[in-house]
């Protein structure tokens, strides 16, 4: 073989190579001691943090977050909550003043680092408000591992966003965001964003964390508690152990999660139950009669994770928390901190329903929700409504459980705010452009895909991406690969418009003419975005019969529905305005006919989809 072909070889080789192994995640281990001083809220902190470097990179420098910083005035969270007015998140700003401008200073947050060593020699470091840049004395070589120790003190912060002390429900300490975090590192470099208010992302980790408190309190955790007979609430059979000082040790252990978060206060209760093929869940939380629900959603969350788990996929780790404290909902690691003060059943169960989704997207499949907000609020905020429809049916029937969100997003398209949803979860200028841009366009994602390629392939879809991502860092890139390689068609269209603008669907029904044995119909697309239209008719003695009009840049079409049967028609071509086509059913046979009987498409001009027939 002369050297030419030797060297073309190689060069194959180290490609095929290079793409079959593209893909790493880094990995950390965590071993923790926390003492807590209860009565001023402050603690000291030490940790170990075994990291690997699993990426082709050798890296130089490691950043950490250090979250609290933020809880200051005059932060970065404080300076866009003030730039954003009355526009910006309801709970971190009243009235347009920002609620961080005005914590006094012995209630502020922070998080002191003393020192940080890698393999026990002192490393260089600066502190960018909620970023720790960490400058490494020798390079951490890829497929290698370094050990990172690191005291530090902290105090907990005024409870405004997530985390704190004595929320509005009487919580003492929701820790939450707490402890020095190092930052995840993939194929798009250092996630190092600055915390002003939305979304985190982390590598996997393992954590094994002791925490020293008052006796007197009791701790909610997501992880596994190591010694539930020496510390209060979890057994009834308990000795509580404490010190001199009058506190107990709390050891807490949890493989492969993205964070550890935890709540303490003195008046939680702990209850659980076991899943029939699912996680002993614990429920920690202040009982009265503000709490009354809690009691009464076991049995709707015992349906929660059964439905989770034949939907989309089985949950991975062996408990779930759901833990009275933060400021509403937000999930962790095999946990989640609610408000648990709910005026209803369904609104409590609503609010566990969708931070125990989150399990699913962004926890499990841990994509980079501070780049990609839609993935995890959107996919959950689906997950949620498509349990909910079936936890809670509606008194009248719905189309779908989905029409809610159609609705919401149609209504908000009218208002000018709306800004697209690839944008970086924090750099959206409104808090209400962040919340459809995130919740409801992710959620219309899938019930647009759904309305696509039919429920029965999106079905399929979901299970391939979770069998294939679960545990792992999908983008929206893996995503878009599984639904194309599961459903055979081309969805690079769908995804651009969705996503990357803020173009409409708008199709309407523009002439209908009547023959003797037959009828005309002429639709236009009125709209940015093209999609395949779903056609039926309602004949006089009540039968629907539906028409697919497949749209050209799918290049396969729709093969299956839960909607019933369907006749597929010639393609309609995405640069082509109006389509006619003709039925072989008169006047006097007709009932109604229209455009997307089932109100998935998100059509922002639906009056014009449907004509009565008289």
């Amino acid at each position: 073989m002369n050297k030419g072909l030797v060297y073309l070889f190689l060069m194959l080789f180290s490609v095929a190579g290079a793409q079959q192994n593209a893909y790493y995640q880094q990995n950390a281990r965590y071993t923790m001691d926390i003492e807590v001083d209860a009565a001023d809220f402050t603690y000291q902190g030490k940790q170990t943090v075994k990291y690997t470097n699993n990426s082709p990179d050798a890296l130089r420098v490691v950043y950490f977050h250090l979250y609290w910083n933020a809880f200051r005035p005059g932060s970065m969270m404080d300076q866009r909550v003030q730039a954003q007015g009355k526009k910006g998140d309801s709970r971190l700003q009243k009235d347009g003043v920002s609620r961080l401008a005005q914590i006094p200073e012995a209630q502020t947050g922070f998080q002191n680092i003393h020192w940080i060593r890698q393999n026990g020699t002192d490393l260089k470091f600066e502190i960018q408000e909620t970023i720790m840049k960490v400058y490494l004395n020798t390079p951490l070589a890829p497929n290698s591992s370094t050990d990172f120790t690191m005291e530090w003190d902290a105090q907990i912060p005024m409870q405004i966003r997530r985390s704190g002390r004595n929320n509005r429900e009487g919580v003492a300490m929701t820790m939450t965001q707490w402890y020095p975090k190092i930052a995840e590192y993939d194929y798009d470099g250092w996630a190092a964003f600055d915390y002003v208010g939305r979304e985190f992302h982390a590598p996997f980790a393992d954590f094994d964390v002791t925490i020293k408190i008052d006796k007197d309190y009791v701790v909610g955790a997501g992880g596994v508690l190591q010694n539930p007979l020496e510390v209060k609430g979890y057994d009834d059979n308990s000795n509580v152990k404490f010190d001199a000082g009058n506190k107990a040790v709390w050891h807490w252990k949890a493989k492969n999660i993205l964070d550890f978060a935890w709540a303490a206060d003195p008046d939680y209760s702990v209850e659980h139950f076991t899943i029939l093929d699912g996680p002993k869940v614990y429920y920690v939380y202040q009982k009265s009669d503000k709490t009354q629900f809690w009691e009464a959603s076991k049995p709707y969350i015992k349906n929660f994770f059964q439905l989770m788990n034949a939907t989309f996929g089985r949950y991975s780790y062996p408990t779930y928390t759901y833990i009275q404290g933060g400021d509403g909902g937000m999930e962790y690691g095999m946990c989640s901190m609610i408000l648990g003060e709910a005026t209803t059943l369904e609104g409590l169960v609503g609010l566990m329903v969708h931070e125990g989704g989150h399990s699913w997207f962004q926890q499990m499949l841990a994509t980079n929700e501070s780049m990609r907000p839609w993935m995890d609020e959107g996919f959950t905020s689906y997950a949620e409504d498509f349990v909910m429809y079936r936890l809670f049916p509606p008194q009248q029937p719905w189309p779908n459980p989905y029409v809610n969100a159609i609705k919401g997003y149609v209504n908000f398209t009218k208002t000018g705010l709306e800004e697209p949803a690839s944008w970086l979860g924090d750099h959206h200028d409104s808090g209400s452009a962040y919340t459809y841009a995130s919740y409801v366009k992710g959620e219309l994602y899938l019930v647009e895909l759904g309305y696509i390629m039919g429920e029965p392939t999106l079905s399929k879809v979901m299970k391939e991406y979770f069998a294939a991502w679960n545990l792992k860092h999908p983008s929206d890139r893996d995503f878009l690969h599984i639904a194309q390689q599961v459903s055979g068609m081309d969805l690079k269209w769908f995804h651009h418009y969705w996503l990357n603008t803020t173009k409409t669907i708008d199709y309407a029904v523009k002439s209908v003419q009547y023959g003797k044995d037959s009828t005309v119909i002429t639709l236009e697309n009125k709209g940015g975005v093209p999609m395949p239209i779903d056609f039926s008719i309602l004949t006089k003695d009540k039968k629907i019969i539906s028409y697919q009009i497949p749209l050209n840049m799918t290049h396969t079409w729709k093969s299956a529905d839960i909607y019933g049967d369907f006749t597929t028609l010639a393609y309609w071509p995405w640069t082509q305005k109006e389509y006619t086509f003709t039925i072989p059913y008169s006047r006097q046979q007709l009932s109604a006919l229209g455009i997307d009987f089932s109100q998935r498409l998100a059509d922002v001009n639906p009056q014009d989809n449907i004509v009565e027939v008289k």
